[in-house]
């Protein structure tokens, strides 16, 4: 049998834990959601999973820029496994509690952290950098189509059948995807290569080298801000989304994921679309409308009832937030040497996705005084008075320069 490609190796480890991560994204707020309808606890499962980014996003990166990020492949997602194989038997044994689930999702965030961190890193010593693009999108493609067109309403199905079978089902998926990652050719970081004989810097001194690369690139630094925006809100939303499609909206807990998929549907659009669309219309319009678009479709979950307008514009916003995913992964991979892409790498996720938990806790907080569905209303001003402060600041000319370096 053919080994595959380095990049084919990487797609199928990947693909494989983005459906154990689809098929979680509808099988844990549905457990979560039969536990409690309490806003804030329900938004707490999203602070926990998040948390780890905020925590160890930034040794995450030096421990990728130290040893060969294939192992890091590995022992994450069979981390991964564990936990939720060990969730699924509590789920069993009838011990489902919210603080267990809270538990679980945390050590899966953890591990989340550091196989995501790696996994970003790679795709530069795999494909030549004119293919970047492509490569990026497909993916983020695969990504859409299986953790949010395909694993949902799977994870769905798997719910209502058994709640154990949809979390050990996901355990099964995360340790295949540590198998496949053993495949990829040894991806020990460039400086190693180099330099064999020369000792290695202290962890504290390394994550600072990365830190000042990203802080003193003030177009990068300026990408990370405005994707932070996006994200803060976009979770203050997702945290309670469940709640909202379950309740006002009157989506059958057993459609929940058909639900997610139609979002998922214009993520994958967008990200096949990116690389045409970005040499179209630039990279600065596409941030633009990854902040304006999302701001829409907020204000439309917010006040109507047509649900059929409420999934057109989730769509449409899913659409520009995966060609903007793809600006943002092509600008870092292009303009970061790679002696230093994983720990930049880190501190961009620091900013990025460190605020999901805050996220999550505003929306949280705010659902329970506000009520869900003028929470959704109050977000989509905050995103479009983030955009109209951040998004002028990153233009096309600016990223194209700093591709080329």
């Amino acid at each position: 049998m053919r080994r595959p490609s380095p990049f084919g190796a990487l797609w199928a480890s990947q693909g494989t834990s983005n459906a154990a991560d689809g098929i979680l994204a509808a099988a844990a707020p549905l457990l979560m959601a039969a536990l409690t309808r309490d806003p804030l606890a329900v938004a707490g499962m999203t602070v926990a999973q998040f948390l780890p980014r905020l925590l160890f996003a930034l040794p995450a990166g030096a421990l990728t820029d130290r040893m060969d990020r294939r192992w890091i492949l590995v022992g994450g997602n069979l981390l991964r496994g564990a936990g939720f194989a060990l969730l699924a038997t509590a789920v069993a044994l009838g011990w489902e509690s919210i603080w267990l689930l809270y538990a679980a999702v945390f050590v899966a965030g953890a591990a989340e952290t550091l196989v995501d961190n790696a996994a970003l890193t790679v795709p530069p010593r795999v494909v030549p950098r004119e293919r970047l693009e492509r490569a990026n999108g497909r993916l983020l493609a695969t990504q859409s189509v299986i953790d949010a067109f395909v694993g949902p309403p799977v994870g769905s199905a798997l719910m209502a059948i058994a709640a154990t079978l949809a979390f050990f089902t996901s355990a099964g998926l995360f340790a295949v995807a540590g198998l496949a990652a053993l495949l990829l050719p040894r991806l020990l970081p460039t400086a190693h290569e180099r330099m064999p004989g020369v000792a290695s810097a202290s962890v504290l001194a390394e994550i600072g080298d990365g830190w000042a690369f990203f802080w003193g690139h003030r177009l990068l630094r300026r990408v990370a801000f405005i994707s932070a925006a996006i994200n803060f809100f976009a979770t203050a939303t997702g945290a309670i989304l469940v709640l909202l499609a379950t309740g006002p909206l009157g989506v059958p807990e057993a459609a929940y994921g058909l639900f997610l998929s139609v979002p998922a549907a214009g993520a994958i659009l967008g990200s096949l679309l990116a690389e045409k669309v970005i040499r179209r219309i630039g990279g600065g319009p596409v941030t633009w409308a990854a902040a304006l678009v999302p701001a829409i479709s907020y204000l439309t979950l917010g006040v109507s009832d047509d649900l059929v307008l409420v999934l057109a514009t989730m769509f449409l916003a899913a659409v520009a937030t995966a060609c903007n995913q793809i600006v943002v992964s092509t600008l870092r991979q292009a303009a970061v040497p790679d002696a230093l892409l994983g720990r930049v790498t880190a501190a961009y996720r620091l900013i990025v996705l460190g605020v999901v938990p805050l996220g999550a806790l505003a929306g949280g907080i705010l659902g329970s005084v506000l009520g869900i569905r003028p929470t959704f209303v109050v977000v989509a001003v905050g995103l479009a008075i983030a955009a109209c402060l951040l998004a002028p600041r990153v233009t096309t000319s600016a990223l194209r320069r700093a591709e080329r370096g």
